[in-house]
């Protein structure tokens, strides 16, 4: 049996991870508010988010396996979210500077004709060590990630912004935590390796 899977992204980050399955896929953009709720944790507000970009995308594709996430990262108890500018990704990453931030990145696996829906929160810690005022600058400059929760990108050089990570899939903190999916796709029968 042949099944279909979409990606509810447009994330070449995400597209990336999720070809590393093997399986093959298609993307599509969902629209959906992203708009946190008064008083919304992050965990439920990565899960809420997750699903609502896997259904969103239900009636187009009601024959796929669709694949929702969302990501956010906490420091200091506030959620926190890219920063757009050089000067936001300066002060994110000053703030984040000899702190931990922890990411929570949702997950969903929805199918649209028999409404089955599998969904989880993933959580990943990044530590950073003290970094200088250039170090952040240089970093910024080179890498440009104010396209990024956190103002960095650890499959670049962020990795050099850290002192030690936490957390079962390294995966998760680049947007698609692949052992949580890889666990979900095996469940409806779906085994990237057969």
């Amino acid at each position: 049996m042949t099944h279909s899977i979409l990606l509810a992204s447009t994330s070449p980050f995400r597209q990336a991870l999720l070809a590393k399955l093997g399986l093959p896929f298609i993307t599509a953009a969902p629209e959906v508010d992203e708009t946190p709720r008064a008083n919304e944790d992050a965990e439920t507000l990565v899960t809420r988010l997750a699903v609502a970009k896997a259904q969103a995308l239900g009636n187009p594709y009601p024959d796929h396996w669709i694949i929702g996430s969302d990501q956010v990262c906490v420091l200091n108890g506030v959620i926190t979210g890219k920063p757009h500018t050089p000067a936001r990704a300066f002060a994110q990453l000053r703030q984040a500077s000899g702190n931990a931030i922890t990411f929570y990145t949702g997950l969903a696996l929805y199918q649209p004709r028999t409404r089955r829906l599998i969904s989880c929160c993933e959580p990943f810690v990044v530590h950073f060590r003290d970094l200088s005022d250039k170090e952040i600058q240089t970093y910024i400059e080179k890498e440009q990630p104010l396209q990024c929760a956190g103002s960095f990108k650890s499959e670049g050089l962020g990795i050099c912004l850290f002192e030690r990570l936490e957390g079962r899939d390294p995966n998760t903190l680049i947007g698609l935590p692949l052992i949580a999916l890889n666990g979900m796709l095996r469940s409806v029968g779906i085994n990237p390796l057969g």
